[in-house]
């Protein structure tokens, strides 16, 4: 199934090839369990995604208002398994707290840009780490930095 054509999660999935299919499910039952209750998860830029939905934000993403104020992402792509959080985008204060706990929860190198953190290996994503990010922003916190950050 063409990556357009997805319409849930699971259909995601489904594209995924073997070797990161099951580090995939892990990192997506991770999110799901330790995710502040408010986010919704949905296809959103044809990957999986945890949004503010417009009935708590009505404003959507300034982007496209279309969509769904986004928060967190991940994909499977050909040489990676990525992980998107817009919380360490906005929030220097997290961002500097996640590149400082890194070291102590993997072996490999961080590999991040402005909200992309790529896992190369699948056993080098610190799902512990992860879960402690989750975590840390409340739909209602996120909308607060987001307004602050991007809504000049």
């Amino acid at each position: 199934m063409p990556k357009e054509e997805l319409v849930t999660v699971n259909d995601y999935i489904k594209t995924i090839e073997p070797t990161k299919k099951e580090a995939f499910e892990k990192l997506r039952a991770i999110i799901l369990k330790n995710l502040p209750k408010g986010f919704e998860e949905c296809i959103n830029y044809k990957m999986p995604s945890y949004v503010v939905p417009h009935k708590l934000y009505p404003k959507g993403y300034h982007c496209d208002t279309s969509l769904p104020l986004p928060f967190l992402s991940i994909a499977a792509q050909k040489n990676f398994i990525a992980f998107y959080h817009m919380g360490i985008y906005a929030d220097k204060k997290l961002s500097d707290w996640f590149i400082e706990e890194y070291p102590k929860h993997s072996k490999s190198k961080l590999d991040m840009g402005k909200s992309c953190i790529r896992f190369k290996k699948p056993d080098d994503i610190p799902f512990k780490l992860i879960e402690q990010l989750v975590k840390k922003i409340s739909p209602k916190d996120w909308i607060a930095l987001y307004e602050k950050a991007f809504n000049k």
